[in-house]
């Protein structure tokens, strides 16, 4: 009896303690479950509040980012006016006051026929602006190809009145740009074409003296390269015409745009000269990238399409050379061009110039010629030369489209005929 009794309390304290452990691992249970609870909720706060504020940190970040890429203005060049005007006023005339000056650097039509001609570019930002090729034909503009027609003078155009008047009405297929010594100012008219188109020049006045006694130096090549390559700057223009101070059209713009828009040949006297005035110039230094038989010689006033103007503007390697090796009596831009495009470009060459030209008084210079010579007979020789050629690869007697030497005095007799004559 005693002994059931005994078991029976070890029973019972044994029911007791699991009871009492279950109760407790109950209470634990709650315990965690509760902890997990707190513990959840507070990073569901700390979450809420951190995603709550992301918007304004974002935000905040943003206009910290745009401050910092606002494009500065302050440098650009290509500037588009709103030539608009405010409301009319109570009397129905146009408003005095016009809206200001808008700058915009990143329109297309900004970008490919830039308005002013003026930047502050050094000649290697500009050779490399101007060196852009667009990958993609078809252009996002009704392009109208140009004949940019490139002024290299030493000062006045005396024939400025002529060239007015021969690009008169035809200011949609044509651009003009004139490069002339450093400080020289063109007092033209707002209506002229010429308006405003003196490209930027790096020579300083020292340079500038030195290229009016020497002219054939690296100086003049430079300012070549200088006319295409702003030239170049506006994509429609599709031919590049090289020009001096005493030339003038002998045929009307319609004749001369034609001829030179629908040839499949650039303009470039290159020829060899077996004599000390050809390859007597030759220097052995440019070996090996030049050898004599590339060397070749020709006149400086050129024409050439867009594609050879890139491709000379692109150039450093082999004008470097020229510009160490080629010193007077040897001429850059008597070789320069020539020789490059017979190197490389030659099967797109018509090897000859459309500029005419009298050498036949011998001497370093052409002849010149001033009022008294300038008769119908005369003009009609020049325009009805007696020497074919080959335009597109068939004969024809139309050769020149320009001519030069002629004095300022000229300019009146030229001005005289040019309707009769000249067909402008």
């Amino acid at each position: 009896m005693a002994r059931g009794r005994a078991g029976e309390k070890e029973e019972g304290s044994l029911e007791k303690h699991i009871g009492l452990l279950k109760l407790a691992q109950t209470l634990s249970f709650l315990l965690i479950f509760m902890a997990g609870i707190i513990i959840g909720l507070a990073a569901s706060s700390h979450i809420d509040r951190y995603f709550n504020s992301l918007p304004q940190m974002l935000s905040s970040s943003s206009s910290s980012a745009n401050l910092q890429t606002i494009p500065d203005y302050s440098n650009c060049t290509v500037i588009h006016r709103d030539c608009s005007n405010d409301d009319d006023d109570e009397y129905g005339k146009a408003a005095e006051k016009k809206k200001p000056k808008i700058r915009d650097c990143w329109s297309v039509d900004g970008f490919v026929r830039p308005e002013n001609v003026s930047h502050r570019m050094r000649d290697e930002e500009l050779f490399w602006r101007a060196s852009m090729v667009p990958v993609k034909e078809e252009y996002p503009y009704d392009r109208v190809p140009k004949v940019a027609f490139m002024f290299l003078t030493r000062g006045p155009l005396p024939m400025l009145p002529l060239w007015e008047k021969f690009f008169r009405g035809n200011e949609k297929y044509l651009s003009v740009y004139v490069h002339t010594p450093p400080g020289y100012y063109m007092n033209v008219s707002s209506d002229s074409p010429f308006y405003n188109r003196q490209v930027p020049s790096q020579a300083s006045f020292l340079t500038t003296l030195r290229m009016k006694v020497a002219w054939g130096s690296p100086l003049l090549t430079d300012a070549e390269k200088r006319l295409l390559a702003n030239a170049l700057l506006d994509f429609s223009n599709e031919r590049f015409v090289l020009l001096s101070e005493s030339c003038v059209p002998v045929y009307n713009f319609t004749t001369v745009y034609s001829y030179l828009i629908n040839s499949a040949y650039s303009f470039v006297d290159s020829y060899d000269e077996p004599t000390r005035y050809g390859r007597g110039r030759y220097s052995r230094k440019m070996l090996p990238d030049i050898k004599l038989h590339h060397w070749r010689k020709g006149s400086q006033w050129f024409e050439v399409n867009r594609r050879i103007a890139i491709y000379i503007i692109s150039d450093s390697k082999y004008y470097s050379l020229f510009k160490k090796f080629c010193r007077p009596a040897c001429y850059p831009d008597e070789h320069y061009i020539p020789t490059l495009l017979n190197m490389f470009h030659g099967s797109v060459n018509a090897n000859r110039s459309v500029t005419w030209v009298d050498w036949s008084i011998g001497g370093p210079h052409p002849a010149t010629y001033a009022a008294d010579n300038i008769t119908e007979g005369f003009l009609q020789s020049i325009r009805k030369n007696e020497t074919e050629c080959l335009y597109n690869e068939e004969p024809t007697s139309l050769c020149f489209l320009f001519a030069r030497k002629f004095a300022p005095s000229a300019l009146a007799p030229l001005m005289n005929l040019s309707s009769t004559v000249l067909g402008f």
